[in-house]
This record gives structure tokens, sequence and C-alpha cells, in this order.
């Protein structure tokens, strides 16, 4: 495989519109999860570094030019940072699959996605308005839809760039400054977005990005008193932990957590577009995706009939070198998450489910954390791989009875409701079964769809707030209420 020089990777923090190096000097190295080789390595942030980071987006966020900058202005730079990211696809979506394992396939379209949601946002920043209350009295009450101020974001490994940008566009729409911290095993598309807003004609300052560990550089962005609100994509376990970090200040939180979300096929479905949705809702992403469909819930009088259309799939399903555009299935991201995933086939096996299709490490030339897709059957609800979320290409098949009702109980017997897919020919039977599922995103007949303009956020443990579309705006802004006396 390939590797870009070195020198082309973007390795540095970006504070106050600078790269810099951090300030004890440190760097951590990154690898190549496919390859096994050491990239560039990058500038580790720390305490220090946060600190910078924050007062430099507190003194733009302050500053006339950003105060005084129109909300038409504000989103002809957010368009403008969406078509140079379109301009820049090919570099930023290589730059994820080494850094992350993906298929380039998949970067690409993470990449057009990313640069949509720029253009998205930059539309809505001059149609934020507030509005007019017939109050009691001889008074003109209005309200004013004003931005909060320095955003930490805190995103994951999974989709480095779209997710971030799931932050970055509707903060700095809004009129926000930001200070991003992504996750320190996929650091390079998140450093290049920030250079990328520079070049785009965003101040200095309005946003910053320091890599570095969650455990330093991410606490220290949550409790640090010049951070007005987290904005945090990961697990639940470290959602929880951030709300407790948060309270020392009381800023403002917002989660999308974890997921163990259901896809329910009904005996009605059309059988091959629900073994087709059930692959692509687990192993895209290689399972590394927090909406993955990693429960398969079947009405069992077709569950026979849909297992053998999904194995008969999964067996043409190879993993291959991730630049090659004809791979489908990467590596997972990093050693400890390949060990991670194995571990629970272990359990899975241990717990007794039936193992039906791989289960194993298979490397190719030898290297890489490729992990092959895996589908247990016979999975009882309180098995451990049928709670738990693994992230990685591991489908736990589940039988129900009772129609929506037992598919509804058995869809909402784990602490999460991030997503779910429903497969029916019935569309009143979708509907109802759409209302009983608690999740926040509901697919029927289809799977891992995302638009700019639709909400995606989770219900129960999967975190609360919502990212994309109208709604995430209400998060980036608070409101005032003016009372002017008429009498």
């Amino acid at each position: 495989m390939t590797a870009v020089a070195a020198d082309r990777f973007p390795t540095q923090l970006i504070i106050g519109g600078e790269q810099m190096d951090a300030a004890s000097g440190e760097r951590f190295s990154v690898v190549n999860p496919a390859t096994e080789d050491e990239l560039a390595p990058v500038a580790k942030a720390g305490v220090a570094d946060v600190d910078r980071a924050v007062k430099s987006a507190r003194e733009t966020f302050e500053s006339a030019k950003w105060r005084n900058m129109s909300a038409r202005q504000r989103g002809a730079l957010c368009y403008r940072l969406g078509e140079l990211v379109h301009q820049h696809r090919d570099e930023l979506a290589r730059l994820e699959t080494q850094n992350n394992g993906k298929p380039i396939f998949e970067s690409l379209i993470d990449a057009k996605l990313t640069s949509e949601t720029f253009k998205y946002y930059g539309g809505w920043a001059d149609k934020i308005h507030g509005e007019t209350i017939p109050v009691d009295g001889p008074f003109l009450n209005f309200t004013l839809r004003e931005p909060i101020g320095v955003i930490g974001a805190i995103v994951p490994w999974n989709f480095p760039m779209s997710l971030a940008t799931w932050k970055l566009a509707p903060a700095l729409a809004c009129g926000n400054t930001i200070v991003l911290k992504p996750a320190e095993l996929t650091p390079y598309t998140a450093i290049r977005l920030a250079e990328l807003a520079l070049e785009a004609g965003f101040p200095p300052g309005a946003f910053n990005c320091i890599p570095g560990p969650g455990s330093v550089a991410g606490s220290a962005l949550v409790k640090h008193p010049g951070v007005d609100k987290i904005a945090f994509t990961g697990s639940t376990e470290v959602g929880r932990q951030i709300m407790m970090d948060a309270a020392g200040t009381l800023k403002k939180i917002q989660l999308e957590l974890g997921g163990k979300s259901p896809n329910v096929v009904f005996a009605d479905a059309d059988l091959d577009a629900a073994a087709r949705g059930a692959l692509n809702g687990i192993f895209y992403g290689k399972g590394e995706v927090c909406a993955a469909g990693s429960r398969l819930l079947v009405e069992e009088p077709v569950r026979e009939e849909l297992m053998g259309k999904i194995l008969e799939r999964a067996k043409k399903m190879v993993a291959g070198d991730p630049l090659n555009p004809k791979t489908r299935l990467g590596s997972v991201v990093s050693r400890k998450q390949m060990d991670r995933v194995l571990g629970y086939i272990e359990k899975g096996k241990s717990e007794g489910a039936m193992l039906r299709h791989g289960g194993e490490r298979t490397p190719v030339n030898d290297k890489g954390y490729f992990v092959s897709p895996t589908i247990f059957d016979s999975v009882e609800r309180g098995m451990t791989i049928a709670q738990e979320e693994i992230f990685g290409p591991v489908l736990a098949v589940m039988s129900f009875e009772g129609g929506v009702e037992g598919a509804s109980d058995l869809a909402n017997s784990t602490i999460y409701g991030l997503a779910a897919g429903i497969w029916t020919k019935d569309i009143k039977k979708a509907l109802r079964a759409a209302k009983a599922i608690q999740a926040g995103t509901v697919w029927i007949n289809t799977y891992n769809m995302y638009d700019a303009a639709s909400p995606f956020g989770g219900f129960k443990q999967s975190g609360f707030g919502r990212d994309l579309g109208v709604h995430a705006l209400d998060g980036y802004m608070q409101v005032k209420s003016v009372w002017v006396d008429l009498s």
C-alpha cells in the first residue's frame, strides 16, 4: 500500500490561526490500522494548550471583527469552507482512510457529507431570528437568539471528519467559536479542516484544533471555566464522565452516545432488500458506527430464509486494501479495538450463541487489524453481545413472535435508543412499530441514511440533544427576552 509522504500530513495544533507545537514539545504516534505502519507523529496537546486554545476562542468570540460580522457573512464563510472541502475531497478521503482504516469508497462519502453540512448551515446563518410576543400590558416584548460562546467539541475516531462537522457547522453558523479535540487515533482530517477554515476566511481563533489524549486534553476542555458548552460524540461511559466533570462549571452539554440498534424484519418484508439492509446496517464502516444495526430481529417464520440470504451475501464480503476503490470492508481502527471485538466474539460463543460466519482476524498481506464479517444466530436478549455495544463487524440475530408488540418489546430491551430499522410491506405496521420503538432515528425499508437537513440523536442512554437539521441550531444558541415599556 502506498503511503502519503509524511510532510503532507497535518501534524500541529491550530490555535489562534497559527500552527504550533504543543507547549510540552511532546508528540504522539499515529498508526495506519490497515498496514500497522506509523504515520507522521502529531503534536500532543496538554492542559496548557487547552488553556491557550480556549483563551484564543474567547478573545475571538468577544472581538469586534467576529461579533460585528453579519450573519450573512458568517454563512458565506461556512459555505466557502464547504466548497474547499469539496475541492480537497480526494486529499481528505485519503487521510481519513489511512488514519481510520475505512475503505476509500466510504471516506469519499464522508467528504461529500462534510461539504454538504457546511453548505447547509451556511444557508441557515442569516435565517435565525427571534420573535415578537403579544404579552399583556403596554409593552413590546421580543426575543433575541444569540450564540452561546466558546464551544468545546470532542469527537470520536469512527467518522473523524463528518462528526466534527456536525458540531462545527451549526456552532459557527450561529456565531460561536470552537475548540475541537479530535480523537487521538484519528487527528489528521480535523487539523486539515482547521487549516481550510483559515483559508476560507474565518478569523484566527474562530476554529482551534487541539489533538491529544482524551484523559488529558479532553478532560481539561470539559472542566475549563472558559468553555460555555461541550458537544460530545462517543461512548456512553465517557458521556457519563463528561456530565460529572461539567457539573463543576454548570456548562451546557450535548451528548450523542452509544447504541445497540435493532434492525427489525417482519415476515411480510422484501427479504432480499432486508438482507442487503441488514448487512449494510452492520458491516458498513466495519460496524464502527454508533447507529449500526447490530441486532437483527427477525420474525420467526422467515428467520431461516433470511439467514440463508444473509450468509450467502456475507461470504462474498472480503477485507482488502482500504485505498483500493473496489474494497468494501476495511480494518478496524486499532489493535486495541480489534482485541475488544475479538473478545466479544469469544464471549458470544461462550454464552451459547451460534457462530454462523466469520469470527476471526483476517490480515491482508499479513498485516492490519482486519476482522471478518461475523454473524451470530440464536442470540438471547440477555446475552452480552445482545446488550453491549461492540463497535465492530458483529451481527447478533434474534427471533421474535407477536407482531409489532413482540418486536418493539425486544427492540427496547437495552439501555440504548439511538436508531432502528423496520422492514415490512405494510406501511401501517411500519408506522406503528416506528412509534413503539424507542429510538431517535427510525429507518423504514432502508438503513444508514443521513442528510444534513435531518436531525440525529438518541433516546435513553444514547444521549440527548440533536446534531444536524434545524434542531441542531437550538443547541448552539440561547434565547434572550427583551421588554420595552410603551406606556
